[in-house]
Order: structure tokens, then C-alpha cells, then sequence
């Protein structure tokens, strides 16, 4: 990446995570857009928000620039993408970070509000596997405020069409490796880049202390979530978009 005089240009590092996630996601900016479309329609346009898992802050980027009057929390354990968040949003009062393991029974209490009009997370939960994920919807049902919303877009494959699932990863694959020859950066060489550098050496290490080389969690198909959500305490909860091969699943408290 490169430097700016005031030090690492956080900003170039930001953007590389997000063209880094769109060699995985070439629709992600849509569901970013349908999210937002759905906060807007629930809670209306000054939310406050809870980026669970945020890491670099993607969706708090695209949160504050379609909301300006939008407050937002971000949670993450990981140390390299949290300093590039925290070196993006530094100086802006809208935002905070928090450092917490979302496995861990206490880590809502490291939070600065009780409760939140819309809890958000995108392509990290899959992270987890069903049984702490079950719990953690149960907490997130706590979390949100009564009328408010819970969004989660992830891998949530269905099950059930396991030749249109086949016939849609070799898709997705062969234009992937289009892509990669013609200089996409994947997850593995994005990860060694910073490695490779001064200032997120260090913080890439202990992530991988903390994570290992990648996890295995679970990816229950997008009616697994909605049952999960209704049985956690939220009233209505339903897939509002989708994919051949990702989902988002809406909660409503």
C-alpha cells in the first residue's frame, strides 16, 4: 500500500479490501444497496447501528455516506481489519469500535448503547458454526429495539438444489480464475500483502494467532436463519435477497 505523510493511507487499504471481497462477491455492492433500502424502510434514516463482525467498516462506509445522520458501533476480534477501520473513521464522532469476541457470552457488555435500531453484518457469520450462532441470535434479539432490524447476508446455500449449487460454483469459479489472471488479488495474496507491511505486520500476526489459517464454521441454508431468528424472539423474519448462492436474511423485533 502506499504512505502518506501522515502515515499509512488507510483509505487505499479500505478500497483494496473491498475489491478483494468483489473477487468472491460481484453483487456485493447490491446487497449493500438492498440493506440499506431496508433500514430505511424500518427504521427510517438517523439509525443507530451495530456492524457486527465489521471488520475494515464496509458497511458503515456505505452506512454514513447514504445516512450522514446515522451513528454507528463496529465489533470485530480482528486486529488488522479493525486498525484499518479505526485508521479510516479516525477523527469522525459518528463512530465507534470495539474489540470483542463474539463467541464470548459477556461481549455485549463492551457496548455503548443498550439497544440499536438495526444490527448489520455481511459475508462473516458463516465464521461460526450453528449451535454459538443460534446463541448469538438469541442475544441480538435482545439488542435490537422493538421494531427495529436485524440483517445478515452470508453464504446460505440451498440444500435442496444441489445440482443448480454445482452447476453455480463452476460458474462462479471459471470467472474467478478470469479474474485472477487478470490481477484480482484473492483473500490469501491480500492477506500477505499485509503481512508485508510495517504498520499491519504486526496486527495480521496476531489475527492469525487468533484465527488460524481460516474457520470452519457452519452455512445453513437462508430458511434455517429465518426459523432460527423467529424461535430467538424476532416477529417476523425472512429472506429479502438472494443469490444463486448467498442470501440476506431480515429479522424484524
Amino acid at each position: 500500500m502506499t504512505e502518506t505523510a501522515s502515515g499509512t493511507d488507510w483509505r487505499a487499504w479500505q478500497d483494496s479490501w473491498d475489491r478483494q471481497q468483489e473477487w468472491y462477491l460481484p453483487d456485493r455492492e447490491e446487497r449493500f444497496r438492498v440493506m440499506l433500502d431496508m433500514v430505511e424502510a424500518v427504521v427510517g434514516t438517523e439509525p443507530r447501528v451495530l456492524d457486527l463482525a465489521c471488520g475494515t467498516g464496509s458497511i458503515t462506509d456505505r452506512l454514513l455516506k447514504r445516512f450522514p445522520n446515522a451513528v454507528s458501533t463496529g465489533v470485530d476480534l480482528d486486529p488488522a481489519l479493525l486498525a484499518i477501520a479505526e485508521g479510516t473513521f479516525a477523527g469522525d464522532d459518528r463512530v465507534t469500535f470495539v474489540t470483542a469476541d463474539l463467541k464470548d457470552p459477556r461481549w455485549t457488555a463492551q457496548l455503548p448503547y443498550d439497544a440499536y435500531d438495526a444490527v448489520l453484518t455481511a459475508t462473516a457469520l458463516h465464521w461460526l458454526h450453528s449451535e454459538p450462532l443460534t446463541a448469538l441470535y438469541g442475544q441480538l434479539a435482545g439488542l435490537v429495539r422493538d421494531g427495529g432490524v436485524f440483517m445478515n447476508a452470508d453464504h446460505m446455500p440451498d440444500p435442496a438444489t444441489p445440482r443448480l449449487n454445482d452447476a453455480d460454483r463452476a460458474q462462479r469459479h471459471a470467472r474467478m480464475e478470469q479474474a485472477k489472471a487478470a490481477g484480482a488479488v484473492d483473500w490469501r495474496d491480500w492477506w500477505q500483502l499485509a503481512a508485508q507491511d510495517p504498520v499491519l505486520a504486526e496486527p495480521t500476526a496476531k489475527r492469525f494467532e487468533i484465527y488460524g489459517e481460516h474457520a470452519d464454521g457452519d452455512t445453513p441454508s437462508p430458511e434455517w436463519h429465518a426459523r432460527t431468528l423467529r424461535e430467538a424472539g424476532f416477529g417476523e423474519a425472512r429472506t429479502v435477497w438472494s443469490s444463486p448462492s448467498d442470501a440476506m436474511v431480515l429479522g424484524l423485533k
